[in-house]
């Protein structure tokens, strides 16, 4: 099979310019199915980047915008898939945000750097296609005390484009 060709793609409208992600849907399914629906039901539509530090990561997917909210489509949370051909080997890697095992709701990261003190803690679902350079911007904007921008940074629109 020719992996590109079995992905989704989803598409994010930001504050700051267009980010495409490209989804492991073989190696994290569960966790792509969740995404993928999220999207389509426009849930992530005008949400913000509610959690950005430097050289590490831009975290988003809380329809509450604290970072405290955010349910799956199988309920409140569901499993990892931790697999250990994926690693956080640079920046943009797309990857579930969580509490501890098995607490993946709708949060996600986007990695600014290499991460591996993450490996095997968090599930790694997909990648940036296009727009790295928009998620550098984002990473790069005023932070508060509590790693919050001071300016909101907002994911307009998610689209699915894919398949």
């Amino acid at each position: 099979y020719d992996l590109v060709s079995m992905a989704e793609f989803v598409q994010f409208e930001t504050s700051v310019g267009t980010i495409v992600l490209e989804l492991y849907t073989r190696h994290a399914p569960r966790t792509c199915a969740n995404f993928v629906t999220l999207c389509q039901r426009g849930y992530y539509n005008n949400t913000v980047f509610h959690r950005i530090i430097k050289d590490f990561m831009i975290q988003g997917g809380d329809p509450t915008g604290t970072g405290k909210g955010g349910e799956s489509i199988y309920g409140k949370y569901f499993e990892d898939e931790v697999t250990p051909q994926l690693k956080f080997t640079g920046a943009g890697i797309l990857a579930m945000a969580n509490a501890g095992p098995d607490t993946n709701g709708s949060q996600f990261f986007i990695t600014l750097a290499p991460t591996p003190h993450l490996d095997g803690k968090h599930t790694i679902f997909g990648r940036v296609y296009e727009g790295m350079t928009y998620v550098r911007r984002l990473g790069n904007v005023k932070t508060t005390a509590e790693d919050r921008p001071e300016t909101a940074m907002k994911i307009f629109r998610a689209t699915v484009i894919s398949s």
